[in-house]
């Protein structure tokens, strides 16, 4: 169907998708505006949002990325869910290997270890088989099903349509907005928000919009059964150089080769050999008596050249919010994130050129403007 503008339903705010990044948003949005979310799968958080690690590192990324996962964190320090249950709470991350590759990764805040300390936190390390480990106590676990269920309820329950299975397949500017057609359903919304993942630059085509080079990266993962459970207070480690690492859980460990390798946008699945390569390192230097593959994974980590999320309105398609690229940093950045879309949505893109909405520097590190040609 394509929408009209007799049958499309009025809304300020259209989000397109509905990973991490359009649920938070919907839910700070929710009941300050009339705001509608489509997701062309059947369900929410089809992708790589159901694949998560599960970790938020204040220490991982660069200066930006820090800066926006030290705010989620704020946000989310009391946050629970409808039982009372916590979101979020403390869990150690520890980097281990060579002395440059741990000098080169460890960033501000995490704690030099000798391999003799890095063993008595995770005992199934082997001293001699690394050089240096660096900690880092800030680092919190997220239970990453339960937050996307919190945006949800909140989001419904403020008023919010999320609409599954409603790709969209149709947009045109029309007069101060936009009328989309997303699966059976017709929209005209003053703004769109592009929050699709690995297909927002696709998304960006269906409003003519200018693609900014978003690039999707494998990351695959396995749940693991142990002959031995870990102390469920072990910290996630790391190798330093990129090529593996495990944490506890309740199943006995989720480990993960830690590839990043450019993928088309899909419903990426592990390729066989990914998580056995994986365990085979991890063994290398930690004894993990692994007796089996419980489940695995392969989720897509989609990020511009520089690295950087996409969050603000396109320099050239007016009404056309960009809230993409997070690579690998979705759950870490997903509140602060939200706060800044709903922010500048709220007030509009006249407000930033004219300097009437305050925009912090982490904010313009993230502007659309910096990867567009035509800037």
């Amino acid at each position: 169907m394509t929408a009209t503008t007799n049958s499309a339903q009025d809304v300020d705010v259209l989000i397109v998708g509905g990973g991490i990044a359009g649920l938070s948003l919907a839910s700070e949005l929710a009941g300050r505006c009339r705001v509608a979310l489509v997701e062309a799968e059947p369900s929410l958080a089809y992708h790589t949002s159901s694949r998560s690690a599960q970790q938020l590192i204040p220490s991982y990324g660069p200066p930006p990325v820090q800066a926006l996962t030290r705010r989620t964190l704020e946000v989310l320090a009391d946050a629970a869910d409808g039982a009372g249950r916590r979101l979020v709470w403390p869990s150690r991350f520890m980097l281990v290997g060579s002395r440059a590759d741990v000098e080169s990764e460890a960033h501000e805040g995490m704690r030099a270890l000798t391999r003799e300390e890095a063993a008595r936190l995770v005992p199934a390390l082997r001293p001699a088989a690394f050089e240096a480990a660096a900690l880092d106590t800030d680092s919190v676990r997220v239970d990453a099903a339960a937050l996307l269920a919190f945006h949800e309820e909140r989001a419904r329950s403020r008023g919010v349509g999320l609409h599954v299975g409603s790709a969209v397949h149709s947009a045109q500017r029309v007069g101060e907005g936009w009328l989309v057609g997303a699966g059976a359903e017709g929209f005209h919304a003053a703004n769109v928000v592009n929050a699709a993942g690995a297909w927002a630059d696709d998304v960006a085509i269906l409003f003519g919009v200018e693609r900014l080079g978003l690039q999707p990266y494998r990351r695959s993962a396995a749940l693991v059964s142990l002959a031995a459970p870990l102390d469920p207070d072990t910290p996630m480690v790391a190798a330093a150089d990129g090529t593996w690492y495990f944490r506890p859980d309740p199943a006995g460990a989720l480990v993960s080769p830690s590839e990043s390798e450019p993928s088309r946008a899909e419903d990426a699945v592990p390729r066989p050999g990914d998580i056995e390569a994986a365990l085979a390192l991890i063994r290398s230097v930690a004894d993990l008596d692994v007796t089996g593959i419980v489940r695995a994974w392969t989720g897509l980590r989609t990020s511009p050249q520089d690295g950087l999320p996409v969050l603000g309105f396109d320099p050239e398609g007016p009404g056309f919010f960009w809230l993409a690229g997070q690579g690998g940093y979705g759950f870490q950045t997903s509140s602060a994130m939200a706060e800044a879309a709903a922010a500048q949505l709220l007030a509009g893109p006249e407000a930033l050129r004219t300097g009437t909405s305050p925009v912090s520097e982490t904010q313009r590190a993230l502007d659309p403007h910096r990867l567009s040609v035509r800037s």
